[in-house]
């Protein structure tokens, strides 16, 4: 277990290490103008020179490997920066939306999980039947469904047509922050968590189906079989194992399409998480804090990838001895 935690720290080291470089030399070469981008609106009031002073101020006139190093090292001490358009610290920043996110994103993950699971094992147990083929068109379209397109289609409906839900944001708007309940934050939450929570269906409902489907037709599920084992008995006494344990790391690997479906779902409705930070510091050009999301994300997913690995390594002793599977 030791060398596993040393290997996988070090794994997460040369990402950030790789994934940071990346991003900055990226950076550096888009059309972003970091002066600009800070001064805003006040750019006609600032002169040249002093236009010239807050470059020298943060070393954009310097090399490219310097100004990284220099940024590296601050990293290094927890410093990832000053948020241009919050005005904040980036670590400050980042905290405050991934707690909406965070929110938003653990209801939509548990509740594509079970519900992916069910209709995975209603699927297998109802092989070849018009359930089965209900529930495989469903999932085939949903994979093939944007996150934003099924956002648009849920607002619609169900904030303007019916106007069941608000039509964005996380909180009523105009209220204090104090005067805020959770009652009210759930209600603002339900439409987005909706979304991804549909869109995360398809992939671990098809898993489920298909591994449950190998579980069936194996030797001592025919023997089980022979007993007079039948429906969900059958499933309860032999089935769950084998099926369960894939279901629940593959919904762990899913950080990174969860993650990017929040993206888009929380730029559609508005919602004040993680996602939309990132797609205002792109637009708006806020470097530092841009570059505090790409690797905060890197750890987010990782953290699932490395989650997933534990749970195989806890459960099955071939993995955890290094034999091959």
């Amino acid at each position: 277990m030791i060398r596993f935690i040393w290997m996988k720290s070090l794994r997460l080291v040369f990402l950030l290490v790789a994934i940071s470089f990346i991003s900055f030399l990226l950076l550096s070469h888009s059309p972003i103008d970091p002066v600009q981008a800070y001064i805003g609106a006040d750019m006609m009031r600032v002169s040249p020179e002093q236009r010239e002073q807050i470059a020298e101020y943060w070393g954009l006139n310097q090399p490219l490997l310097e100004r990284y190093l220099h940024w590296g090292a601050a990293v290094l001490q927890g410093d990832l920066g000053t948020s241009m358009m919050y005005r904040l610290p980036v670590v400050e920043v980042i905290g405050e939306r991934f707690a909406n996110s965070i929110a938003l994103m653990g209801v939509s993950w548990v509740l594509s999980g079970l519900i992916g699971f069910t209709a995975g094992v209603i699927a297998a147990m109802n092989k070849d039947t018009w359930v089965d083929k209900l529930i495989k068109w469903y999932c085939y379209t949903l994979a093939s469904t944007p996150a934003f397109w099924l956002g648009l289609v849920l607002l619609i409906v169900f904030a303007v047509w019916l106007g069941w839900f608000p039509v964005g944001l996380g909180v009523p708007a105009g209220t204090l922050t104090e005067n805020v309940t959770w009652g009210d934050r759930i209600y603002h939450m339900v439409l987005p968590a909706l979304t991804l929570s549909i869109i995360g269906i398809a992939s671990i409902a098809l898993h489920t189906r298909q591994k449950l489907l190998d579980v069936l037709s194996s030797d001592y599920i025919l023997f089980a079989r022979a007993r007079g084992e039948r429906g969900l008995k059958l499933f309860w006494r032999h089935g769950l194992r084998g099926v369960a344990l894939p279901a629940v790391t593959l919904q762990f690997t899913a950080f990174s399409e969860l993650f990017g479906g929040a993206v888009l779902a929380e730029q559609v409705f508005s919602y004040p998480g993680l996602g939309q930070a990132t797609v205002e510091a792109g637009l708006r050009g806020d470097v530092p804090l841009l570059l505090g999301i790409v690797l905060f994300s890197a750890v987010f997913v990782f953290s699932g990838n490395t989650a997933a690995d534990l749970i195989y390594r806890a459960v099955d002793p071939r993995i955890r001895e290094g034999r091959s599977v």
